[in-house]
């Protein structure tokens, strides 16, 4: 009998997250484990970037189910992810739910799993940022509180664990699968078509992406630091990949400027490519503090909390605020040429997702 495994993903990175677990599995049935692996996308986020060819980027099959529950509230989406993933599970019995990072999916799906006497393990447990406004750190709580195998990317992960009263037996300290994926696909990355329209060149740009409802939401607010971006970047383009949220803001504050450039969401491979060419990175994300360190690239994240904070102590990361006042010391570090340099994050070495199904093959033989 194989062991069976349900994946969830509900939004693009988490496709990132668990493409290297998908072909750690196959690696391991072509080795003679008995394991099988179901693909759930609950369609949390509905994005048009996630054609075919993504699926084909990241070398893993179409999902064998969309379950289509995007848009709505907090609570709509909730409600229809745990309605709908509980018919899933019914009909597609499984040994273990794998689920990632900390989207609403996350919380979702683990809890039906739970419902259903199904363990669950989570990629990327432990995190925190201590801050409750953050719906994902409400997800991280609830999802952790419910988990019985936490495969974490920190030790400071493994700590923040431990000190909610998790057994160290179920703490497997395995690193980040999103540094999997960027390390293996790292040599595919390719210009995006605005690298040759806008004449960039390596080291001598600025990419911007602001999504977070404190950053975009308030108007006064996202003015004030784009202002403050582009009084303080020298003669450097900025280009901002735009959600279509932020765009429609941006339009209603007349916000524009000859140096700054917003352009439709670019894919994984092309948004890298800047990334990785960029002379530095103005973000409000956490999943790009980590891509931007392991590339050695000047990150400066637009909040006030992080739940990787070893993006600053060992990466390239530093937390500027939400102060727009706050960036100046930081851009004027940037041009004078001072800025940290990554030193190695434990683990993140590609081959996290190895460890991971080596610990659920000795789970499942120690289940049979």
């Amino acid at each position: 009998m194989s062991y069976k495994i349900t994946i969830i993903a509900g939004a693009r990175p988490n496709f990132m997250k668990i493409a290297p677990i998908i072909h750690a599995i196959e690696d391991a049935k072509r080795l003679g484990e008995e394991l099988d692996y179901r693909l759930v996308h609950t369609g949390q986020h509905y994005d048009k970037n996630m054609s075919g060819s993504f699926f084909e980027q990241l070398q893993i099959p179409e999902p064998d189910i969309n379950l289509e529950c995007s848009g709505g509230t907090h609570a709509e989406q909730t409600a229809a992810i745990l309605i709908s993933f509980e018919k899933e599970l019914v009909a597609h019995p499984a040994d273990l739910v794998l689920v990632v990072g900390d989207v609403t999916s996350t919380m979702a799906c683990a809890l039906v799993a739970q419902k259903l006497h199904t363990k669950v393990a989570h990629v990327e447990a432990g995190i925190r940022s201590g801050d409750w406004t953050m719906p994902e750190e409400i997800n991280r709580l609830v999802t952790d509180s419910i988990t019985n195998y936490f495969f974490t990317t920190s030790e400071l992960a493994n700590s923040n664990l431990r000190n909610s009263g998790i057994n160290k037996d179920q703490i497997f300290y395995v690193g980040n699968t999103m540094i999997d994926t960027l390390l293996k696909q790292r040599p595919n990355f390719r210009a995006p078509q605005i690298w040759n329209e806008l004449g960039l060149q390596p080291k001598a740009y600025i990419v911007m992406t602001l999504h977070r409802p404190a950053n975009v939401d308030e108007e006064d607010q996202l003015k004030a630091m784009i202002d403050e971006i582009i009084n303080h970047t020298r003669d450097l383009p900025l280009v901002f990949p735009v959600h279509p949220r932020t765009a429609k803001i941006l339009e209603r504050l007349e916000i524009s400027h000859p140096r700054l450039y917003t352009v439709e969401p670019l894919s994984y491979l092309e948004f890298n490519y800047l990334v990785e060419n960029a002379k530095a990175v103005i973000t409000d994300s956490g999943g790009i503090t980590e891509e931007t360190s392991v590339m050695n690239v000047p990150c400066m994240t637009l909040r006030d909390n992080t739940e990787r904070p070893e993006t600053m102590t060992l990466g390239t990361n530093e937390l500027v605020g939400t102060n727009p006042k706050a960036m100046r010391p930081y851009l004027d570090q940037l041009f004078e040429g001072q800025w940290k340099t990554y030193k190695p994050i434990p683990f993140w070495d590609g081959k996290t997702a190895q460890r991971i199904v080596s610990h659920i093959v000795d789970l499942t033989a120690n289940q049979h």
